[in-house]
């Protein structure tokens, strides 16, 4: 069983990573641009060398907006983002890999795919956040409603 790892991180710093992180993929489908999707995968690697706390958009958020209007800290487990980190730098150099490789334009929709998984992250579900804490906390808990019927939480 790995332990929590808690971290204190400014909540606007934590949300303008996982939106930007969202848009810069979105843009990079929709402008069908290498170089943003090469930029993304490298903020990835980044973010998980140097954790979430010394993560290049959680950085510039603190040096820059933060600044100017403090916001209130959350607290989060450096090592379920490590590992989100790793995943979406994964998925990054895949989706990179494929578009530089195959050269049709219908592998975009690879990319596609990973701008809905980053949306969806964005948002407040991230996937990968839950996978580490299903596989290696062994926190996968599961609802039941008044019928029965099973749902993941």
């Amino acid at each position: 069983m790995v332990t929590y790892k808690p971290v204190s991180i400014s909540k606007a710093s934590f949300a303008f990573c996982r939106f930007g992180m969202a848009v810069m993929v979105w843009l990079s489908f929709f402008l069908k641009s290498e170089a943003i999707l090469a930029f993304v995968c490298f903020i990835f690697l980044l973010s998980a060398i140097l954790k979430v706390k010394r993560a290049p958009m959680i950085r510039f958020y603190d040096l820059t907006f933060n600044k100017i209007k403090k916001a209130p800290e959350i607290m989060v487990d450096e090592n379920s983002i490590f590992f989100a980190h790793c995943l979406a730098f994964l998925l990054a150099l895949v989706c990179l890999v494929l578009v530089d490789t195959v050269h049709q334009p219908g592998i975009w929709f690879v990319v596609l795919g990973f701008a809905l998984l980053k949306t969806i992250s964005a948002f407040g579900f991230c996937p990968a956040s839950k996978l580490y804490d299903c596989t290696l906390n062994g926190n996968c808990c599961i609802n039941k409603d008044k019928n029965g019927n099973q749902s993941v939480c």
